[in-house]
């Protein structure tokens, strides 16, 4: 009988080797955290097509918004850690302890790869009164509470380039809540919204067919794709101190995936965002490819959930400290 379930076991054991030595052999789900149409969705139905072709499987795409991307983020999590549930995102798990919208950010996975990074962008409607930084600063004091601000939610790209420019000048606005940055600029466009922090990549395409103007770029120097919007240091020198900051796009999944999984992804991944139809692509949105993982991955997703933890922590809208979980200040 024991010699029976030894070897039962080990057959078990063997078919389990056997099954992750031949991965993927299924269909692979890929969970967007945000909505079409916005950054996230962009970079990942680019890179997508090359991935496939490299691990010769289908990769099904599926927005899952909600909760600044933590729906999408729980679900991963809860799936089977098997490889075919990918996660792809954005920086906001990063701060999801100290926001207390879920206990699982980044440092709980794996990364698979940490694709590209953005630089982000103030945006705003055609018809605006203001058409710089400083226009905008000026027009917002003078009318309290009338400026509609698009936002994604705490913890989102929106709220850190908000709270930024909280520590450097108090404006009275309003805030209008988005389920991602692909609705929030179609707002801009159709006047439901005054401003949008976004990111370059989303917007680059609106602002050259002019259905939407630049009016400051959220960077300490200007950008050759839009050559004449002048960096948000120019009207905000004290901004200095937290750029360049960016958002990222990157794919991961559940802690306890088989290596053979991992390894083939990562590899997939990495060959992919070398493909110069994806880099074209890249380039022409403004952003920049990192294409890294691994312990390279890891440094780069302490270091900015370090930073963005105690930015938001300072600017009064977390709901722990990031003490608590053990980040260290940058």
């Amino acid at each position: 009988m024991k010699k029976t379930t030894i070897t039962l076991l080990a057959a078990l054991s063997l078919t389990s080797t056997l099954s992750f030595a031949d991965y993927p052999t299924k269909d692979i789900q890929g969970m967007i955290q945000w909505g079409a149409g916005g950054s996230t969705d962009t970079v990942m139905r680019s890179i997508a097509p090359h991935v496939e072709k490299e691990l010769g499987a289908d990769l099904i795409l599926t927005n899952k918004t909600g909760g600044v991307g933590a729906i999408a983020t729980k679900y991963v999590n809860a799936k089977k850690a098997d490889g075919y549930t990918l996660l792809m995102g954005a920086e906001n798990p990063q701060m999801y302890k100290i926001l207390g919208l879920s206990n699982i950010d980044y440092s709980d996975m794996i990364a698979i790869n940490v694709l590209a990074r953005g630089t982000p962008i103030i945006v705003a409607n055609n018809d605006a009164p203001f058409n710089t930084m400083q226009e905008f600063i000026d027009y917002t004091k003078a009318n309290p509470g009338k400026v509609k601000i698009g936002s994604t939610g705490k913890g989102g790209l929106t709220s850190i380039v908000l709270a930024m420019l909280d520590s450097q000048v108090k404006l009275d606005y309003i805030s209008i809540p988005y389920n991602g940055d692909g609705p929030a600029l179609t707002a801009v466009q159709g006047g439901a919204i005054d401003v949008m922090p976004a990111v370059l990549g989303a917007t680059i395409e609106q602002i050259k067919a002019g259905r939407m103007k630049a009016i400051s770029l959220v960077d300490v120097k200007a950008n050759k794709l839009l050559p004449n919007v002048a960096p948000i240091t120019d009207a905000l020198p004290g901004m200095k101190s937290y750029l360049p900051w960016g958002p990222f796009f990157g794919v991961f999944v559940k802690k306890g995936t088989p290596d053979d999984a991992v390894e083939k992804l990562q590899a997939a991944f990495q060959k992919a965002a070398f493909n110069p139809d994806f880099v074209d692509l890249m380039q022409k949105r403004g952003f920049t490819i990192m294409n890294i993982s691994g312990e390279e991955a890891n440094y780069f997703l302490e270091a900015y959930r370090s930073t963005s933890s105690w930015l938001v922590h300072d600017a009064g809208f977390s709901k722990f400290s990031p003490e608590k979980f053990g980040i260290r200040k940058p």
